[in-house]
């Protein structure tokens, strides 16, 4: 499959940057732009000239989506010159060797969840669609607005706050911040159900509701919110009755 192909490509390209620069985080901020590999890929093989209307505004959502996170996420790695402290510990437990391991282990292993949970998108842009549903894609452009707010305003205030060195070793308890532990994976949550319901909108099949479900089950049991809390609380003096009182993950008034 020429999208498989090309998120695999992809990888392999961003791994043998990352041993260029020595940072394997790096790859976090290729992995907004590798969506749009396999999007304009899927969008080419159906031929541009075929495309809706409505499936170009799902490939700019895409688009607009993933080159604000992959410019977020350049910024903070390049203000920090030490390894993500994840990816330090996944390095540390493959050794020796990791350099190799690591095309395996994490890029065409990124690369694969990327291009699975992508397949709404990619089944939307590869056919030619002459039936819109304009009720779901509403709802979805909503929803992936929503998500666009809580990701890029939270993502801003943890900039700020992180950028006030008063503020070391402190938790962020205000703005998007105080309803929500992770807003910016909430964020996320919302942008991929919505980007589903533009898909479905599109003529994608129904069955590609596993990619956002399970989009939405890493972001809340795996590499999102459990990762980062696993020792934040040991890090951070507060952590502990921060979480006693905001909502982990969907927004909420938080608890007195």
């Amino acid at each position: 499959m020429v999208t498989a192909a090309a998120a695999a490509v992809w990888a392999v390209v961003v791994w043998a940057l990352s041993l260029a620069v020595g940072r394997y985080c790096i790859v976090d901020a290729f992995w907004g732009p590798g969506f749009v590999v396999t999007g304009v890929a899927s969008a080419a093989v159906c031929g541009w000239s075929q495309l809706s209307l409505l499936q170009l505004i799902l490939l700019g959502a895409v688009v607009i989506w993933a080159v604000r996170l992959g410019l977020h996420l350049s910024i903070r790695i390049l203000g920090d010159p030490h390894e993500d402290r994840r990816y330090a510990a996944i390095r540390d437990r493959n050794q020796p060797g990791f350099r190799w391991k690591s095309l395996f282990l994490v890029f065409l292993l990124q690369a694969f969840i990327m291009w699975f949970v992508s397949l709404p998108v990619l089944a939307a842009l590869g056919r030619v669609s002459a039936t819109h549903h304009l009720i779901p894609a509403i709802i979805g452009f909503l929803l992936w607005l929503t998500g666009l707010f809580f990701e890029s305003v939270g993502d801003w205030q943890l900039a700020a706050f992180r950028a006030r060195p008063e503020n070391r070793d402190q938790v962020l308890q205000t703005g998007l911040w105080r309803l929500t532990r992770h807003p910016n994976y909430f964020g996320d949550f919302c942008i991929w159900w919505g980007l589903w319901l533009l898909a479905i909108s599109c003529g994608a099949p129904l069955w590609t509701v596993l990619s956002p479900a399970a989009m939405a089950f890493f972001l809340m049991r795996v590499s999102g919110v459990p990762m980062l809390e696993r020792d934040i609380a040991e890090r951070r003096p507060g952590y502990a009755e921060y979480v006693r009182r905001t909502s982990a993950f969907f927004p909420w008034p938080p608890r007195s």
